[in-house]
């Protein structure tokens, strides 16, 4: 199970998790930190390189830069367009199979292995406990 807590802090909102990491949240219009909206979509990017990056690696072939840019626009007052993640690639060099390989395993990872996206892509329940 994943788990995290988001509070109220004196400078807006924090999320923590169990290992100790923090992340501070506000709206988009504050300085030095995340909107929600940006941290749904850093999770889906986040969730795609860190699978892309292990099963490329596995087959040989170890990529020089692996980045992503990911991103969405508000069609409406509580809603997103289409979610775009493009990816920056550096290809090792002299490695002529490295761009096939690294295709074939985004597109699987973004079909298939990627929890956020496969979650962002299927209606999920989402249940509120009110004290």
């Amino acid at each position: 199970m994943a788990t995290v807590k988001v509070e109220r802090t004196e400078d807006g909102f924090e999320a923590t998790n169990d290992r100790g990491a923090r992340v501070a949240i506000g709206d988009s219009d504050a300085e030095g930190v995340f909107s929600p909206v940006e941290l749904l979509l850093a999770a889906l990017g986040g969730c795609e390189l860190v699978s892309v990056e292990p099963l490329t690696a596995q087959r040989g072939h170890r990529l020089v830069r692996l980045a992503a840019t990911v991103e969405a626009e508000k069609v409406a007052t509580s809603s997103l367009g289409t979610i775009t993640i493009s990816y920056d690639v550096e290809l090792p060099e002299g490695d002529e199979r490295a761009a096939d390989v690294f295709a074939k395993v985004a597109k699987r990872v973004h079909d298939s292995y990627c929890t956020v996206g496969n979650a962002l892509k299927e209606p999920k329940k989402v249940d509120q406990i009110l004290p």
